[in-house]
Order: C-alpha cells, then structure tokens, then sequence
C-alpha cells in the first residue's frame, strides 16, 4: 500500500473521530490537558486496535475469497463511506452528548463508536494480503492527534463544521474504495 493511500485512509477514518472531538470542545465548560490526552488517546488507541481485529478476521476467510476480495473491498469501503455521509447528513435531534464524555463508560462507548469503521478496513486489508501493522500504527496516530486538533478547534468554531469533515472522510472512503476496485479490474 502506497504511503498517500494509507495516510488517505487514515485522515478518513479519523473523520468521525474528529467530528466527535469537535463536539466535545464545544460542550466542555472547561478544557484541560487531561481532556485531551483522554480522548485523543483513547480514540488514537481504539482507531489503532480495531483494524487488527479486522484483519485477523479476514484472514481466516482470505483463501476462500480471494478471486473476488477486491469487490468486497470496494463494498466495504463504500458502505462505510456511505453510512457516514448519510450519519453526517440525517437528522440527529436525540443525539447528545454528557456533561464529560472523556470519562468513564461514555469515553469507551464513543472510542468503540469512532473506530468500528476500521474494523472493516482491517479486514479490508487482510483481503488485499496488506500487512496490519503499518497501517494500524499510522491510523491510531492520526486519529489520536486529529482528536486533540477537533477539541481545540471546537474551542474555536461553530458545530456547523462537524458534518462537513464527516462527509469530507465519507467521500474519502468511497474513493479509495473506487481506487481499489479500478487497480484490480482495469490494471490487470
């Protein structure tokens, strides 16, 4: 994997934690280090994590799939672009967040809720027979430093950027996702 595809991955998955990390600097009446250093690590840690787990999965399915692996890479990555452009452009009027969502269950809950869409890249690259860790390190440290940028940013603009950057990873997925599809059908 080329270094701007995995960095592109990685800024597009970062997405919905950024977006997460924006809205928690809106909310948070003060801010402090700790904060920071608790999500950001938290979600770099998660974003890290899960793709691991994916690409074990995925390699216990590897031999069976491999004549049609770059389709189900393509419908992965689409799907996961896809569900977060429609999370970014749908109503969300339940959806809120507690008074300190760097603490406790709600910091789990929203690392888990933020990276299981890397899950799905992981297995993604068991499928292209990619190696895990390259990746996994490179998107947990993106995630985690784009996390401490959306809370200090949030300190700083309205929450109508949220859903832009939202869309902007969606879109990311979906063409990396086209990308792999292209190198596999036309190119060979």
């Amino acid at each position: 994997m080329d270094t701007l595809t995995l960095i592109g991955i990685a800024v597009a998955l970062a997405m919905d934690a950024f977006a997460v990390a924006l809205a928690t600097g809106l909310i948070l009446p003060l801010m402090n280090g700790r904060h920071l250093f608790r999500l950001g690590f938290h979600f770099g840690l998660f974003q890290a994590l899960m793709p691991v787990v994916g690409w074990l999965a995925g390699m216990t399915f590897q031999a069976w799939i491999s004549d049609y692996d770059h389709w189900i890479a393509f419908g992965l990555l689409a799907f996961v672009g896809g569900k977060m452009i429609h999370e970014a452009v749908a109503d969300d009027e339940d959806e809120g967040l507690v008074r300190d969502p760097t603490r406790g269950w709600s910091l789990v809950m929203l690392s888990v809720a933020t990276s299981i869409d890397a899950l799905a890249v992981g297995l993604t690259l068991a499928m292209l027979n990619v190696s895990v860790w390259m990746p996994s390190l490179v998107i947990g440290l993106v995630a985690g430093v784009l996390t401490v940028v959306g809370m200090l940013l949030g300190r700083r603009i309205s929450g109508v950027w949220g859903k832009r950057v939202e869309i902007i990873g969606g879109l990311m997925l979906c063409g990396i996702g086209v990308k792999i599809l292209l190198e596999h059908t036309l190119l060979q």
